[in-house]
């Protein structure tokens, strides 16, 4: 069973669009991580996935309903986090879990405690008067409580100090290994998410170039160097440099025996990945698409 099926989704502002023709799907249980540069796409993807903006066209099915119907029962059984929120500011830590914990049946009043301790969150202190990393483990927290299905963050790393950052991994990391919960997080830094990614989607302008397992591209991406002046190189090479005799490419389907014989080869972190292939898909970008 997949968590969210999305067929078509598109979402366009006026003339432009934003999010164009998107099938994808989320498999239950998983860590998908939703990458792209900036203004790729992938809040308006997001919003558009939940209907919290309406599909400009085609539509997206999340935990088994139809997103345009999405009922109480339903969005009690998703947890949604997003850089942008603003809780209120008059709010003490303790005062926003109150606020929330009767909207949820299944609230865990344990597991809030846990994750309030585990985050160190100061109870007294106002929301207003946290620093940005103390909000977004505050709103973070007031999400797990309820032990959500299906968790959707919108860059909820990003700005965040290191520290701050693995200890919101682990909370994640957590719930999935304890409650089977799927994950669907964005982040323009694959640096932020890398532990967390059983599959990436890659967005650019709108569209969905790339959805596979993190551990399929690491097997498959590779860095080669080989020595020599007639160097047979294959032809689905990218970024191909020639320095001296030198001769350095990235593979993006290694195969040992169509890679010249003494070269050396290298495997890539997700991170070099990624920026590869942002810098393949930018040389064939649609026109006439914004993102948001």
């Amino acid at each position: 069973m997949n968590a969210i099926e999305t067929t078509g989704l598109t979402r366009r502002f006026w003339r432009h669009t934003a999010v164009d023709h998107i099938d994808l799907t989320v498999p239950t249980g998983t860590v998908n991580v939703l990458i792209g540069a900036n203004g790729a796409g992938k809040t308006t993807l997001l919003k558009t996935m939940l209907n919290l903006l309406p599909p400009s066209a085609g539509h997206a099915r999340v935990l088994g309903t139809d997103s345009r119907r999405l009922a109480p029962a339903e969005l009690r059984r998703i947890g949604y986090v997003s850089e942008n929120q603003k809780p209120p500011d008059h709010l003490t830590v303790a005062g926003l879990m109150a606020y929330w914990r009767p909207l949820y049946p299944q609230w865990d009043r344990t597991l809030e405690a846990k994750l309030l301790r585990n985050f160190d969150l100061p109870l007294d202190r106002k929301l207003g008067q946290l620093s940005r990393g103390m909000a977004m483990k505050a709103a973070l927290a007031s999400v797990l409580a309820y032990r959500p299905e299906l968790l959707v963050l919108d860059e909820p790393f990003s700005g965040l100090d290191p520290l701050t950052r693995d200890q919101l991994v682990e909370g994640m990391l957590d719930l999935v290994s304890r409650e089977g919960c799927t994950v669907l997080v964005s982040s323009h830094e694959i640096a932020e998410v890398e532990t967390l990614a059983d599959r990436l989607i890659l967005l650019d302008h709108g569209h969905l170039k790339l959805t596979e397992t993190a551990d399929a591209l690491r097997a498959r991406f590779r860095q080669v160097e080989v020595s020599g002046t007639s160097v047979s190189v294959p032809a689905r090479v990218w970024q191909m440099k020639r320095e001296g005799t030198f001769t350095r490419y990235i593979d993006p389907q290694f195969d040992l025996h169509t890679t010249p014989a003494g070269a050396r080869v290298t495997p890539l972190p997700l991170r070099e990945i990624f920026i590869a292939l942002l810098r393949q898909h930018s040389t064939t970008r649609p026109t006439g698409a914004i993102a948001s």
